[in-house]
């Protein structure tokens, strides 16, 4: 009788063993308040050419198309090259699979097999904790169905909508099968290639990140592989941010991102492959917006240390879900 009763407790305590991750996990969010939650001063600088006409707190901005005239169409439209940051995108980095963090906590779940629930490989009290999240892409023209502004062309027209789940994306999940879209990746699996991502890191603090040095996210590490697997997790501000860059990222080598930036972007947007990290500037949204501003800014490029701004932004049960307003580089050539 005894041995029958260890055997049943061994067998309830691997039940519980086997229980998904997420059964315990929390699902909360908020959908970001356009007038208290967003930073609208990231729009700055607003450009002519190369001319910077409007930038109030020196917002920081990138090299835009010289000329200020330009032409579009077979039959070409003469115009004027204008450049400006659009808020049009947003990512959050969950802990639940299928949670909509920005839209309130919703719970998606379809009821598939339940994808993988973020994990911690170990403790993150010795400083070499790994850590795997999933994370959800958004289409957000918030300056188009705000209508901030009217009869501008240069806005993407759209609403807010749910354009990615990496929750139903094999690669995800997967060093291995991520390869398929990163195979250059083993080109800088090398000591030497990442300790040149030092000086991405001082670059993208002190400004933007370095445009060429594509594989490294400045100081959060590298960008591949482009799945939501850390080798190391030193704070969850600190690994959203980087989760934000690389899923941005993936979607560029996807083409379901595009380019809308420099000479190439003036008519409309191109391919970009390899993303221009130089061309997003992010803000967190939730769980505690960082609207504060310090020197001015409140927008970071990818890249930039989370020391200056990621203080305070993460708490235990309904702050640990993170969420990003992404301003991508704009330049258009409006018609006259």
């Amino acid at each position: 009788m005894k041995r029958l009763l260890v055997t049943v407790c061994l067998l309830l305590g691997l039940t519980s063993a086997a229980t998904p991750a997420a059964a315990g996990i929390t699902c909360t969010g908020k959908f970001p308040n356009p007038i208290t939650d967003l930073c609208w001063s990231c729009i700055l600088p607003i450009s002519i050419g190369s001319a910077r006409i409007g930038n109030f707190g020196g917002q920081e901005d990138i090299d835009n198309p010289s000329n200020p005239v330009c032409t579009c169409g077979v039959n070409p439209t003469v115009g004027l090259s204008i450049g400006f940051w659009e808020p049009a995108r947003h990512v959050e980095v969950v802990r639940k699979p299928f949670c909509l963090v920005s839209l309130g906590g919703i719970d998606l779940d379809p009821g598939l097999p339940a994808p993988e629930a973020a994990r911690f490989t170990r403790p993150e009290a010795d400083g070499d904790g790994g850590s795997f999240y999933q994370a959800h892409f958004y289409i957000n023209p918030v300056m188009y169905w705000l209508e901030v502004v009217t009869d501008f062309p240069c806005l993407e027209k759209g609403s807010f909508d749910l354009a990615y789940l990496t929750e139903v994306d094999p690669l995800w999940g997967d060093d291995e099968l991520t390869l398929i879209l990163n195979p250059e990746a083993v080109l800088f699996a090398n000591p030497v290639a990442v300790a040149a991502c030092a000086a991405d890191c001082v670059a993208a603090t002190a400004g933007f990140g370095i445009r060429e040095m594509f594989w490294c996210a400045g100081c959060q590490g590298g960008v591949y592989p482009l799945n939501g697997h850390l080798p190391y997790h030193l704070g969850g501000v600190r690994t959203a941010a980087l989760l934000a860059q690389r899923l941005t990222a993936k979607l560029h080598r996807e083409l379901i991102a595009w380019g809308w930036h420099g000479q190439a972007g003036l008519c409309g947007p191109c391919f970009l492959p390899v993303m221009d990290k130089t061309a997003y500037k992010t803000q967190l949204t939730y769980p505690i917006p960082n609207t504060g501003k310090e020197d001015g800014k409140c927008c970071q490029p990818f890249g930039r240390s989370t020391i200056t701004w990621g203080a305070g932004k993460e708490y235990p049960v309904r702050g640990e879900d993170f969420a990003f307003m992404l301003f991508r580089k704009r330049n258009c050539c409006v018609g006259f």
